[in-house]
């Protein structure tokens, strides 16, 4: 036996499917279920090779997880077989495409999205934040059909339907860091649906793991952070309660029309092989793609809020047909209409409303909290089940608008110095107000301003 070889013998193995060394080689693992074996695909400027483990720092040498681990030989992680050539990006995205509408009924631009966030979704990790995508719809809508056939093209697809209960989620996005494919309706204990939402609300920022308490073998509580981020496919039925949540996610309603002629109603025996086919070629690209992947700034639009931006900068990043990423500002500006009309029915919408109206009559360098509170009940009483009372407006204020209150006269009073933020807060809220009655940034109306 020669030095080398029990060397590697002596080198600790530390399992694992994928790895960016140091020298900015990309490590993936592949499988190949016909011949029960799984390996490493190393690639490095534009190049790959097969390997049976990788040699890491201080004798310990990388090792791709067992052939024959459960979650692998029953599908619920999938993984390539083997880099496979795509000739150009464009033609790649058209495969996808085609694969795609072969097998599912989507609107012609949700179906160029999703082909799209196939694409992002093998480029993720390149990013600080990603969006989901997202199909809503009742039973029988195809939601189904469209998590299993565009979750099978996504970067280590990580199918949830099988879990049980929540908690393997956690450990699978944990080690995996691949694409959780999810439908809500498959965890119907209040609890899971919590714990889904947790992952949701977590999993779309690189820097926010999920803390899970845990006892280790001497029985010693010892909280862990698990890693959730990465592209999300989910299915629902309604809308999230969480607005925020709400806003990560691309929509498609689903079953609004009827079902097109051509959709297969069983998948057929060909439909794993394409889905491989398609993951073999997505990772040459990854490995071609990785190491050149960026959020590019300029396509910050600054007529949508940084919230949508964050979702939709990393996808229009990976996007290099100019129609597509056209349609895709277009649809970030609807999605910005749409959260400031949503807004505008908000109680702190109508209690804003109120101080705008206020504002026209007032003497005072300052708002009573008290005449806030009246004016509200006055115009929106009837539709709360509950009093309107100064205290339960001045929470409004100080928790929802963030618009700080101070005693006078034995009273609570919104200051003049707060009035500056009433003209944000209008644009944020969709609310139209009268411009010439709105304090600048220096407290001066635009009234005041003409007279001096």
């Amino acid at each position: 036996m020669t030095r080398a070889v029990e060397a590697d013998k002596a080198a600790r193995s530390v399992p694992g499917v994928s790895a960016i060394l140091p020298d900015g080689a990309i490590v993936e693992l592949v499988y190949r279920p016909a011949e029960q074996r799984t390996a490493f695909v190393v690639g490095h400027d534009g190049e790959w090779q097969l390997e049976p483990h990788v040699a890491l720092s201080k004798g310990r040498r990388f090792v791709p997880y067992s052939p024959h681990n459960n979650l692998l030989r029953n599908g619920v992680v999938l993984f390539a077989a083997e880099p496979e050539e795509y000739e150009t990006e464009a033609a790649l995205v058209g495969a996808i495409r085609t694969f795609i509408h072969r097998y599912v009924d989507l609107s012609p631009l949700f179906e160029k999205l999703a082909a799209y966030y196939v694409l992002f979704s093998w480029l993720y990790d390149a990013f600080n934040e990603v969006p989901y995508l997202r199909v809503r719809g009742d039973y029988g809508s195809g939601k189904t059909r469209f998590l299993l056939a565009v979750g099978s093209l996504c970067y280590k697809p990580i199918f949830a339907s099988g879990a049980s209960t929540v908690s393997p989620l956690f450990r699978m996005l944990d080690t995996f860091r691949g694409t959780l494919v999810i439908d809500e309706s498959d965890f119907r204990v209040s609890d899971e649906r919590a714990e889904v939402v947790k992952i949701l609300n977590n999993g779309n920022g690189r820097s926010f793991p999920v803390l899970r308490s845990e006892v280790n073998t001497k029985g010693e509580y010892n909280p862990r952070a698990y890693q959730v981020f990465g592209p999300k496919l989910i299915g629902t039925r309604g809308f999230f309660d969480d607005r925020a949540l709400e806003s990560r996610c691309l929509t498609e309603e689903m079953g609004d029309r009827p079902l097109r002629d051509d959709i297969p109603i069983s998948l057929p025996d060909d439909f794993g092989r394409e889905a491989l086919a398609l993951r073999n070629r997505l990772l040459l690209f990854r490995l071609r793609s990785r190491d050149r992947s960026a959020p590019d700034p300029a396509l910050v639009d600054r007529a949508i809020e940084p919230r949508l931006s964050q979702i939709f900068v990393p996808l229009l990043s990976v996007i290099d047909d100019a129609v597509t990423r056209q349609d895709l500002v277009e649809l970030a500006r609807r999605y910005q209409r749409d959260l400031v009309a949503d807004r505008g029915l908000d109680t702190e919408a109508q209690v804003l409303d109120v101080m705008l109206e206020l504002l026209l009559t007032i003497e005072e360098p300052y708002l009573p909290v008290r005449d806030i509170a009246e004016r509200f009940a006055e115009r929106y009483g009837d539709d709360y089940q509950r009093k309107v009372t100064p205290r339960w407006i001045g929470g409004i204020l100080k928790r929802k608008l963030r618009l700080q209150t101070e005693r006078r006269h034995g009273s609570y009073v919104v200051p003049r110095e707060a009035f500056p933020k009433l003209k944000r807060l209008a644009a944020r809220y969709g609310i139209e107000a009268n411009p010439t009655m709105l304090p600048d940034d220096s407290g001066a109306t635009l009234g005041d301003v003409g007279r001096g």
